[in-house]
């Protein structure tokens, strides 16, 4: 076997090359189906995921105490796996809906 026979012949490397055919162009739509599916996945997942008093902390921008002592006082939702607290991603919602304050309607306008 000479050199030249281990690459592919030289017509093949001086075509153009093909336009897309209707196979080429199923099998790219399909691979976007499929990341918009694992995409949905990951929220659905989330949404299950039980949060730990220290990842909630995390995510509300508060200590790990605040968050202990907020479901030991029995003032933010919560749910046990087992003996342990955790919070869900519901109940982040729940807590950071209910700490929103809206403006008074009996407030003075500002200075126009």
């Amino acid at each position: 076997m000479t050199r030249n026979h281990l690459g592919p012949p030289i017509e093949t490397l001086q075509r153009e090359p093909e336009p897309m055919t209707n196979e080429t162009t199923l099998i790219l739509r399909l691979a976007d189906m499929v990341e918009q599916m694992a995409a949905t996945r990951t929220v659905a997942a989330l949404e299950l995921q039980c949060f730990t008093p220290k990842q909630a902390a995390e995510i509300f921008g508060k200590t790990e105490n605040w968050v202990i002592e907020a479901i030991h006082g029995r003032r933010i939702p919560f749910t046990y796996v087992g003996k342990s607290p955790r919070l869900t991603a519901a109940h982040i919602r729940w807590v950071q809906s209910n700490g929103e304050v809206l403006p008074s309607k009996f407030a003075r306008p500002l200075a126009a």
